[in-house]
């Protein structure tokens, strides 16, 4: 059964990807599969105005599959999710991504990937990585150039959770909406910003906001992702808070050798 369809609003100008997995929209690997086959149908389409991605449900995305994330599988999740933001990057339009509940761990990443994030005032934004010993690379690589170094890390190093209201007082949230009404004020944002407007024109302008995002994609994620394989999934810690979350305890913590110390 699919995770995800495709939708297009008013006349066709604007497609929306829909997380169709509700409640949590668990952002596995078939999940990135399905929005990488609709990003790759999207891809030429040079008449679209946006390109909208939003999700069923009361939330947004719970992150990816944490099980996805053992030391069997996180290879291929990480060049899975590697590849989808780079299409995503590379979308003929603006990318707007349309939050609502919750939006961590990879959901987060998904919506950081896009141009714009609209999210109703009691959304929840959070990289909760931490907690399972482990760091999210995407995050890692797009959060700076979103926010900067200094507000990055206070989402990446301690795993706590930014409402819409926060996440728009620092600038990472471009549009708010009161709770409940993300779809009319999604409308509305289309409306008056977007419609009129001519598509061309927007395509570039996407592409040239884009350049430091492709960077970070192309050149920062892939060291970030070989320090998480090489490095990070070498200690200990890594699978004992993954396999601690799926089996409902708490964590037993390495510790700490000699030589680390």
């Amino acid at each position: 059964m699919p995770r995800t369809r495709l939708e297009f609003l008013g006349d066709g100008e604007v497609a929306k990807v829909v997380l169709a997995a509700p409640k949590a929209n668990i952002l596995d690997r078939a999940m990135m599969g399905e929005i990488r086959c609709i990003l790759a149908e999207l891809s030429s389409r040079h008449d679209l105005k946006a390109v909208v991605v939003g999700a069923d449900g009361p939330s947004f995305s719970y992150g990816a599959s944490v099980t996805e994330h053992l030391p069997e599988q996180i290879h291929e999740t990480l060049r899975d999710l590697r590849e989808l933001l780079l299409l995503l990057a590379r979308v003929p339009a603006p990318t707007i991504a349309t939050v609502r509940g919750q939006c961590l761990g990879g959901g987060f990443e998904l919506a950081l990937g896009c141009d714009l994030i609209i999210a109703e005032e009691d959304a929840q934004f959070g990289c909760p990585e931490i907690k399972l010993a482990v760091f999210p690379p995407a995050a890692s690589a797009l959060l700076p150039v979103k926010l900067g170094t200094a507000r990055a890390a206070a989402l990446v190093l301690t795993g706590n959770t930014w409402s819409g209201t926060a996440a728009a007082q620092c600038g990472l949230v471009s549009r708010l909406a009161p709770a409940g009404e993300l779809d009319t004020a999604l409308a509305s944002w289309l409306r008056s910003d977007f419609l009129p407007r001519s598509p061309a024109a927007l395509r570039h302008a996407a592409n040239a906001i884009r350049l430091a995002t492709l960077r970070a994609l192309e050149s920062d994620l892939p060291v970030l992702e070989s320090m998480y394989l090489r490095d990070l999934m070498a200690e200990p810690d890594a699978v004992e808070g993954i396999r601690a979350f799926l089996e409902k305890r708490q964590p037993q913590w390495a510790e700490p050798s000699t030589a680390s110390r």
